[in-house]
């Protein structure tokens, strides 16, 4: 009831801050219809800004009121050029938004959003939004394309690397963590607009293959794919962008009921939307039409702003002339991004965003390289540590090899459209200086990235990587590993491996990369694995040979430093996958709360079985399952006890650390609705606690959920709660759980 009334209270008040702003509608009588269209045409800056000069056809088109806003512009002298043009040329002064690709940080990147979700810190990742605010806000920002709540599923997706992982109910809360970091309340120059997206399913892509086709039924688009989005609605969510692929046939796009019936009606929802990049114009290849068609359909359906296409801009004042749509439904569009701008406060002060002396005091600050170092340790993962080979000893020799040792430009990983990666450490510089002579350090290539045959099959990645004689770099990496105590690899997928267009049918390492690890464990060697990725890979020999196994993804700024704290165990690996990581590329789409079958194979089951679900080569299970992560101490799980009052249950277990150092534990809780009328997973993520424990600290750890973790969805967006029975399961991943089973009147 209390998470209820606070939810009306929160809708109460964004429809307060939208509705009937007297400026606005004041604005608005004076505003002729192109004016009014003008404020709906939002089209890419690039560097259009050069010393003093304006390219011409943008200074018109912001003269005469022809555009609404601009992206992806980076200098704040350039920004505040063509804010000036648009207050002091444009007949009403009415000022430009400008957004920019903001992911993961501007100028101090934090990790890739999968990675930052590994951290389960919900404060952290608040934090990291509220940086990437600070910084962006005094560059002329304020407007930043994230976060993204794609839930997917099929690692093949390159764009997962966006996300936030498989996991509905953990990327909604991480989801409403980041607008609330970028947000705030509007009520300071440091707060700037978020722009939830891709609005919806576009996680969901047939085959993992980018702005593909997405068909599912709404059962499981409400209860799998549409929650986090409305987690970053219920927390305030200034604007959402719609996504490239269909819904229900229709082009998400133009989907009146996706637009208004769930987003406004169901879930009442107040900002604007933005099209993606030239998805009107897109819509035509879908088989919808011509553009001036589907700019109708598009603002119709409730689509408010219209990214590249120019559909709005060059069709929607003859199809008023028409009759095809009514002067009420461009002003309401209009009204939508004007209140937008005057919520950010841009009426008041155009130039709030542009701020020389913020700049530099914050971009790129000693305490936010601080924040983004931590968070980076936080977000790695330990897969493997056999016989304790970390932390590493500052002592002996010690070799560090692969492709990604001497890069600065791939530790950041996707959109990171603001870095700059001059000002970032290798991941060699990073071990000399943690290792301070205490330890000789022998670094090499080693090999490619991928071979001249993978390269033949496609386009080249990573270009910012040296291309070298493969038997030369093998042979010198064997050289040096046979002079070293431990050899670390540091290999895996480039920056540019994952991300927008960058879908993946092979998840395995790359074989040049295979090849040379395969020599280097042949060596006898200890081997550690430092496996950059930005999707989970197949790791199934690595697993198998590989002494240690740790996922360091792609860390952001602060990347060399964060690797080297947990390395030397100046610090405790602490996170966790929010990813399930395959055991072979074939069990794409893989993800832990799959729905039962009539003839189930458990994923812990090792023998293929005749007749039921599961393959001949290879067990139904991740090789490393959804919440799975160690540490360098051990935790132990005891005594669940389950309580149910009134319309809560709460589950307590003792959690002891039986290490000998002091770490971070995640305890998660999961639920599974035994007997449903709609059938239900065989295990869902409801709850979790990130708790720190002393060695030989033992705590009780309590997490309560209410009827609405317990209840589901229809067809129709209606929360269902049936009684019966459930099971209260809590362990440290997915898979190794403690169950209790209850039943619920």
């Amino acid at each position: 009831m209390i998470r209820l009334f606070l939810l009306a209270i929160s809708i109460c008040t964004a429809t307060q801050l939208y509705a009937n702003i007297p400026y606005v509608e004041k604005l608005m009588s004076k505003m002729t219809i192109d004016e009014k269209i003008g404020q709906l045409n939002l089209m890419p800056a690039g560097n259009i800004v050069t010393g003093e000069k304006i390219e011409s056809k943008t200074a018109d088109d912001i003269a005469s009121g022809r555009l609404g806003g601009i992206f992806n512009i980076k200098g704040r002298e350039k920004i505040e050029k063509l804010q000036k043009l648009a207050v002091e040329k444009s007949r009403l002064g009415i000022p430009l938004i400008v957004g920019m690709d903001i992911i993961h940080g501007y100028e101090t990147i934090f990790p890739i959003p999968l990675a930052l979700s590994c951290s389960w810190n919900l404060e952290g990742i608040e934090k990291s939004a509220r940086i990437a605010a600070e910084e962006a806000s005094c560059v002329g920002i304020g407007w930043t394309f994230s976060p993204m709540v794609d839930i997917c599923v099929d690692a093949r997706w390159g764009r997962m690397a966006e996300g936030n992982g498989e996991d509905p109910y953990l990327g909604g809360l991480i989801g409403a963590a980041m607008v609330r970091g970028y947000q705030g309340n509007f009520s300071k120059p440091t707060e700037i607009m978020a722009c939830m997206k891709h609005f919806a399913l576009y996680g969901a892509v047939e085959g993992g293959r980018d702005y593909n086709t997405v068909d599912m039924s709404r059962v499981r688009m409400f209860n799998q794919y549409l929650p986090p989005y409305k987690a970053c609605v219920e927390a305030g969510a200034g604007s959402v962008m719609s996504s490239f692929n269909l819904v229900d046939g229709q082009h998400a796009t133009a989907n009146r009921w996706l637009l208004t019936d769930v987003l406004r009606k169901q879930w009442n929802f107040n900002g604007f939307v933005v099209t993606d990049y030239g998805s009107i114009f897109e819509m035509q290849s879908h088989g919808f039409g011509p553009i001036d068609k589907n700019s109708v359909k598009a603002l119709k359906a409730g689509t408010d702003m219209d990214m590249c296409s120019q559909g709005f801009i060059n069709c929607l004042k003859t199809a008023l002339e028409k009759g095809e749509v009514s002067l009420h439904e461009i002003d309401q569009a209009c009204r939508r991004v004007l209140e937008a701008k005057y919520k950010l406060g841009l009426f008041d002060n155009p130039y709030k965003f542009c701020d020389a002396r913020r700049e530099k005091e914050v971009v790129y600050s000693a305490a936010n390289r601080k924040v983004a170092r931590d968070l980076a340790a936080e977000s790695f993962v330990l897969l493997k540590n056999n016989q304790n080979l970390l932390p590493l000893k500052k002592q002996g020799t010690i070799a560090l090899i692969g492709p990604l040792s001497q890069t600065r430009n791939n530790l950041t990983g996707t959109w990171s459209v603001a870095q700059n990666p001059e000002r970032y450490e290798t991941l060699e510089e990073g071990l000399k200086k943690a290792l301070k002579g205490r330890a000789n350090l022998l670094c090499t290539q080693g090999c490619n990235l991928m071979s001249d045959a993978e390269i033949q099959k496609g386009a080249e990645f990573g270009k910012t990587i040296n291309r070298i004689d493969p038997a030369k770099g093998k042979a010198e990496a064997l050289k040096i590993a046979s002079q070293a105590d431990v050899v670390i690899c540091a290999m895996g997928e480039c920056a540019d491996f994952s991300g927008e267009s960058s879908s993946r049918a092979d998840l395995n390492l790359p074989d040049e990369q295979l090849s040379l690890l395969q020599a280097l464990v042949e060596t006898g060697k200890p081997v550690v694995l430092l496996n950059f990725s930005g999707r989970p890979t197949v790791l199934d020999w690595e697993s198998k040979h590989v002494d240690a196994i740790m996922n360091v993804w792609f860390g952001g700024s602060e990347m060399a430093g964060a690797v080297c704290d947990i390395l030397f165990g100046d610090k405790s690996p602490s996170g966790r996958l929010t990813v399930s990581l395959p055991r072979a590329n074939g069990q794409q789409p893989l993800y832990y709360n799959h729905l039962n079958t009539g003839r189930p194979v458990s994923d812990s089951e090792t023998q293929y079985r005749k007749y039921a679900s599961n393959y001949i080569d290879v067990r139904n299970g991740a090789l490393y399952p959804f919440g799975y992560g160690l540490s360098y101490t051990t935790f132990s799980y005891d005594n669940l006890r389950v309580s149910v009052h009134n319309d809560s249950v709460t589950a307590t277990v003792k959690v002891t650390n039986t290490g000998a150092c002091g770490s971070y534990e995640v305890v998660q809780l999961y639920i599974h609705d035994v007997y449903a009328t709609i059938a239900r997973p065989v295990c869902e993520l409801k709850g979790f606690q990130r708790i720190y424990l002393k060695p030989g600290e033992s705590r009780d750890v309590s997490i309560k959920i209410g009827r609405q973790e317990l209840s589901y969805y229809n067809s129709d967006g209606d929360l269902i709660f049936e009684p019966g029975e459930f099971d209260i399961m809590i362990g440290k991943n997915s898979r190794d759980l403690m169950t209790k089973r209850i039943v619920l009147n």
